[in-house]
């Protein structure tokens, strides 16, 4: 089988699938057209988020059994299109999840204990204490909506705080050991943190707006780790201006290019998130550790080699 690999991706991919039989060839740097004249050519594709998989990309990939994507989200990828042409679909959320779960454990503590701006201040001589007491997150109600990989490593990390943890999911049964299930309005009703696991789809496209901000009972902290356009980023900044909103802590972004790669856009609101002290934001790295780098391409070799690999 040939393979052309989209992205940069850890070696481990080329080394292992080409020991196995499979001929991997690397293309990290044509443009969209220049990979549709040779797609053709190739049985599978090895990608993250640099080349979109849409439906002129598929009709012209007529031999193409299988995308393997190196990360969680597929949204770059035409999915109902692929399934109906029989091209199998691979993932790896199970490489990033723990990286993606300490990062939000790490922004929000950042947040909720004023850890950045009381550090700023010492090291400009400024020597605050009252003004930089924190507030504990234990005792409080930490609320997840979407309860996959992401949401359930972010529950298992909290098992020690000495928090609630109560989440929401389209998918019914799934309360744990770490987590109890409950209706969007019971979460809106109880949270006192939100953070996101979503994949982005038509139903979750900005699910985050000024309705959802006002159905939430209390003052709450929001927390993003998931796809920018969840969120209705001007909505958002309404709530923290007026408090509702006590700090976000956001590694993504809704003015993100669809790469990931940098910003599509700077505006009034993004500016605002930029200099609050009440807004973190990373630049989707949440699931970029050194370790879930090797762990997302070891997963999709040995998902692709479950499948293929010569009997």
């Amino acid at each position: 089988m040939k393979i052309l690999q989209l992205d940069t991706n850890h070696h481990l991919i080329t080394e292992q699938l080409t020991a196995n039989g499979f001929q991997v060839d690397e293309d990290t740097v044509s443009s969209y057209y220049e990979i549709l004249e040779k797609i053709n050519n190739y049985d599978g594709i090895i990608l993250r988020s640099r080349i979109p998989v849409d439906r002129n990309f598929l009709e012209a990939a007529e031999n193409l059994k299988f995308i393997a994507r190196v990360g969680a989200g597929m949204e770059n990828i035409d999915t109902e299109t692929a399934k109906k042409s029989g091209i199998l679909l691979f993932n790896a959320p199970e490489g990033n999840r723990d990286a993606v779960a300490e990062h939000v454990l790490g922004m929000l503590l950042l947040l909720m204990n004023r850890l950045r701006i009381c550090s700023d201040e010492v090291c400009n001589g400024i020597w605050k204490r009252e003004e930089n007491r924190s507030d504990e997150l234990y005792g409080k109600t930490f609320g997840i909506i979407g309860y996959g990989n992401m949401g359930k490593a972010v529950a298992k990390r909290l098992s020690g705080f000495g928090v609630r943890v109560i989440f929401h999911d389209i998918l019914p049964d799934l309360s744990d050991e770490f987590a109890t299930q409950v209706s969007l309005g019971e979460l809106k009703n109880e949270a006192d943190v939100v953070s996101l696991h979503l994949p982005l789809t038509p139903e979750t496209l900005f699910m985050i707006d000024e309705k959802f901000i006002s159905e939430m009972k209390k003052d709450f902290y929001f927390i993003n780790t998931a796809r920018g356009k969840n969120v209705k980023t001007k909505d958002l900044v309404v709530a923290l201006k007026s408090g509702k909103i006590k700090a976000a802590a956001l590694d993504v972004l809704e003015y993100e290019r669809s790469s990931f790669e940098s910003l599509d856009e700077m505006n009034e609101d993004l500016q605002f998130l930029l200099q609050s002290e009440k807004a973190l934001v990373t630049p989707h790295i949440a699931g970029w550790s050194h370790q879930s780098k090797e762990k997302m391409a070891q997963i999709i070799v040995d998902k692709i080699l479950k499948k293929f690999r010569k009997q």
